[in-house]
């Protein structure tokens, strides 16, 4: 691994500005020194004290803006010395090589005056400046180093000259790297080994580009990392010396051709001491670390705008990311994390983030370890619940950097508003949540282990600390896979605003309890009765002795009334998994509310009222008709030719569309439509209509085609003869709404 151009940094990764402050005894030459860097010639001239400069970002190395601040003991008080103190970043105490006196008081009075007002854990990073190096034909290193072995905070020592410029740029670099890339977090000069929080981050870091969890960073894994951290790759002999260099000073640095974690911390270590810990800076903020080697808010919690009534859910690129992460610690290729597996993968976050809830939230295997289709589940569920968290598990895990991203909102898709699904009468969710609501007792736990195909005797085994009231799994409804989230809503008088918002409830009552029923019906009058959130009940412990519930009419009636599908029987107490049926049902109840809600407004319409909207669709269609036919005769004015072109027209598909649009849409779920019985019921209807059709066709082929006005009637009531005849058939109830079409029609007519 080796440095190249460093990877350009967000603002968030590093301070800024750079607040330089200089201070030394009179006559040292502070003020030459600032006005020889900005006028690049010494000044003959100069001022007791020169005014603050600003140096832009773009003419600086680390494109941050540099504020240059000289003292001067003659024009300040110490008041004001000790407030530039506390609003530097960076102090460069400056002394004349040639005088003694100037040196000594770098250490009796300059250092401690500096630490006093400063906090011990945070001192401020010192530069040494040596100055007037023209004057002198030796170096005062021998006499300085005792001083910087001496104090932790001073970063380095620059002899320099105002007069012939030598040494001015690189003095304030120096300044300005020692604020942006400071040694104190890094390294211990006295042990000469990295500080615990250097050693911690630079793991993780480890841990990340480890994409394959074998221990060591193959030549992929480092030519990804210098490409990530440094934007360029390093050459294969270039790889080889960094190997050779790691060789020669730990033995246990290379395995198998590759950079072990020991070797990984050596290099950085190697850095530090030959003075370009840059490099290994450049490394901390490109994984999100901060001057304190803390992950920052910008890096953990990116922005991400969420609209009212939007959900959060996990895209493609984000499973794929995910899936890849479970494969890389699923060391035994079981389909499932071990405690032990589980334990590695979250080495890399500060603590751990699943409690032991976790496993009776999603799906585990026989053992009680999480399996693939649950592991996914759980980040879905976080994303769902609380997307800031999810955002956070995400930066842990390097998500930017491995999918090389602009940050984890990238991994999120949120929804769009669910008044556009309602308007538009299909959804872009993958996600659908179900609040369980219920008595005490009644069954709900169930419901929710049920959908990870827990039947009663596995639900026994779970302990009371370790109960989830969250249950997350696919379902799959018309081949799509969905998944469905259910809440086990605590029983209370009245729901908070919060225990409302869902996309379907399941209202559950235990069938051996009189009183549960009662339950159910008060919260749903008073809080889903006049809303558009479907409603499912299910009867839970159906294998038990049903009683009558306490309550004014029967569930079934409730049902009935209120124009929802009847009580749903449900059991756990089976051998094998309990039937998911009801949760299939519930998922497409969430996914088609706009049909459930328009199900019960038409069911609540009398028959009148709707034998007067199918009348009104009935003319709109034959003034249509009679504007649109293409007459295939020669006077294009008779009955026969309007009658026979009308059977003959390509809109004749169309009118069925129509007439089944009027009707069906307000009596035929999605469901059903998707189903064979319902066509074999369409099927049957058209049959009679046909034989209407037939006869009104042998009327045309009449010799008096005169008669038709008096025989339209007598057809359409042929028509309902034929409707008539079918009342021993199975889909009966399908036949009153065709046989007010056709009363409709002879009214129309």
């Amino acid at each position: 691994m080796r440095a190249g151009r460093a990877r350009p940094l967000r603002a968030a990764d590093m301070k800024k500005d750079v607040r330089i402050l200089l201070v030394g005894e009179p006559r040292v030459g502070k003020t030459s020194l600032i006005m020889s860097l900005v006028s690049e010639e010494f000044p003959e001239e100069v001022p007791p004290r020169a005014e603050e400069i600003t140096i832009p970002a773009d003419v600086t190395p680390e494109r941050v803006p540099t504020h240059i601040v000289d003292y001067s003991e003659a024009e300040q008080s110490d008041e004001q010395l000790h407030q530039e103190i506390s609003q530097a970043n960076v102090i460069c105490i400056v002394y004349a090589v040639n005088n003694k006196h100037s040196i000594d008081k770098v250490t009796s009075r300059w250092i401690p005056l500096i630490n006093e007002r400063t906090d011990k854990d945070s001192r401020l990073p010192l530069i040494l400046v040596g100055n007037k190096s023209d004057l002198v034909e030796y170096s005062s290193m021998e006499t300085i180093l005792p001083i910087m072995n001496q104090y932790t905070e001073i970063e380095t020592c620059v002899e320099c000259s105002a007069k012939n410029l030598k040494n001015i740029s690189e003095l304030f670099y120096y300044a300005q790297k020692a604020v942006l890339h400071p040694t104190g977090p890094l390294y211990c000069p006295e042990e000469k080994e990295m500080k615990p929080a250097c050693i911690k981050a630079l793991t993780r870091i480890f841990k990340i580009s480890d994409q394959d969890n074998d221990g060591t960073l193959n030549d992929a894994e480092l030519n990804f990392f210098q490409r990530i951290c440094f934007n360029t790759p390093l050459a294969p002999q270039a790889l080889e010396d960094v190997k050779n260099v790691v060789r020669k000073h730990i033995s246990d640095g290379v395995a198998d051709s590759g950079l072990t974690l020991k070797g990984f911390l050596f290099l950085h270590t190697l850095f530090i001491q030959r003075g370009r810990h840059e490099t290994t800076w450049t490394v901390l903020r490109r994984f999100g670390y901060d001057d304190d080697l803390d992950l920052t808010p910008e890096y953990l919690f990116p922005l991400l705008k969420i609209p009212p009534d939007c959900t959060t859910e996990l895209n493609h690129h984000a499973y794929l990311f995910l899936q890849s992460t479970f494969d890389k610690h699923d060391l035994d290729r079981d389909c499932a994390l071990s405690p032990d597996e589980l334990k590695d993968l979250f080495k890399v976050f500060p603590y751990i983030p699943w409690g032991p809830d976790v496993n009776n939230t999603v799906c585990t295997n026989e053992r009680g370890w999480i399996t693939y289709q649950g592991f996914l589940s759980q980040w879905t569920l976080t994303t769902y619940l609380d997307v800031q968290r999810c955002l956070e598990y995400l930066g842990y895990l390097g998500y930017s950097i491995l999918t090389e991203q602009e940050s984890q909102a990238s991994a999120i898709t949120v929804t769009r508003d669910k008044k556009i699904d309602l308007q538009k009468k299909q959804t872009q969710r993958n996600v659908f949540r179900c609040n369980v609501i219920g008595m005490k007792n009644c069954g709900k736990s169930g419901v929710l282990q049920a959908l990870l195909g827990r039947n009663l005797m596995k639900q026994k085994k779970i302990r009371d600390d370790h109960k989830s009231y969250y249950a997350i799994n696919t379902v799959y409804v018309y081949g799509q896979e969905k998944y469905l989230l259910l809440h086990d809503i605590s029983e209370s008088e009245f729901l908070t605003e919060a225990e409302i918002i869902c996309d379907v409830v399941c209202l559950v009552y235990d069938v051996s309890n009189p009183k549960s029923f009662e339950y159910c019906a008060r919260i749903f009058k008073q809080h889903f009765m006049d809303s558009r959130i479907p409603c499912l009940i299910v009867a839970a412990k159906s294998d038990l002795h049903e009683v009558k519930q306490e309550y004014s009419i029967s569930p079934t009636d409730f049902c009935r009334k209120h124009k929802m599908p009847p009580p749903q029987a449900f059991t756990c107490n089976t051998a094998d998994a309990p039937s998911k049926d009801i949760f299939v049902k519930l998922t497409t109840m969430a996914m088609y509310p706009e049909d459930h809600y328009r199900d019960r407004i038409s069911r609540d319409m009398g028959n009148t009222d709707r034998i007067e909207n199918l009348r009104k669709i009935w003319v709109f269609l034959k003034t249509a008709f009679h504007a649109r036919l293409r007459c295939m005769c020669t006077c294009n004015r008779c009955t026969f030719c309007i009658c026979q072109n009308f059977l003959n027209s390509d809109l004749l598909q169309s009118v069925k569309n129509k007439i089944f649009t009027a009707v069906l849409n307000r009596h035929v779920t999605q469901a059903d439509l998707k189903s064979s019985t319902f066509w074999l019921r369409a099927s049957l209807v058209l049959l009679f209509c046909s034989f209407g059709l037939c006869y009104v066709q042998s009327i045309m082929n009449s010799d008096d085609k005169n008669y038709w006005p008096y025989q339209k009637q007598n057809t359409f009531m042929y028509i309902l003869n034929a409707l008539n005849s079918a009342r021993n058939m199975r889909y009966l109830y399908m036949q009153s709404y065709f046989i007010n079409i056709c009363n409709s029609c002879i009214r129309v007519f």
